[in-house]
């Protein structure tokens, strides 16, 4: 099997944990799944010998797994600081910026104390990965990235778009 096949097999794997993470309430139980998703991601970008977007990828999952312990903005901008070095040392042009846009996004919506505003986020961060993972030729990776979104917008309809149904129809 190619590596391409391969690539494209480990997104699919990592699909399970990403529509996995959105269903959840709790933002440790999210993140964690993003954790996992990040290393298969990471992995999969390998692969496609795309290194800005791998090194992003594995420095996400890192930072998933520590936002599971703390939302302290000094580990926030600590994380933030390595993705600026992480795509500094791999520059390839736009899509090294997409990626590094995305991140910073995602890094911030990791350490968000709130789920709502981490979903919110996240949203514009999977928007910039979407975009990226199109002009790197990974068609799995953009479905991916749509069923990401997909699956947080249904949470947060789940979580927060009834409340404001419920408010409606109350008052």
């Amino acid at each position: 099997m190619s590596l391409f096949i391969w690539s494209q097999v480990l997104i699919a794997v990592a699909i399970v944990f990403d529509i996995a993470s959105f269903q959840f309430k709790q933002r440790q139980k999210i993140v964690a799944c993003l954790s996992v998703s990040g290393l298969l991601i990471s992995a999969h970008f390998i692969l496609l010998e795309q290194w800005t977007a791998a090194g992003l990828m594995m420095l996400a999952s890192i930072r998933y797994f520590s936002s599971i312990f703390s939302t302290s903005k000094r580990l926030m901008s600590t994380f933030l600081f390595y993705a600026l070095m992480v795509t500094a040392a791999t520059f390839s042009g736009l899509l090294s910026l997409l990626s590094f846009s995305g991140t910073v996004f995602q890094t911030t919506a990791a350490f968000c104390q709130s789920d709502q505003r981490l979903r919110q986020l996240m949203i514009v961060g999977t928007s910039l990965w979407l975009l990226h993972n199109y002009l790197a030729g990974s068609p799995t990776a953009v479905l991916m990235e749509l069923i990401f979104i997909a699956s947080n917008i249904l949470g947060y309809y789940r979580y927060y778009g009834l409340r404001l149904v419920k408010i409606t129809v109350t008052e």
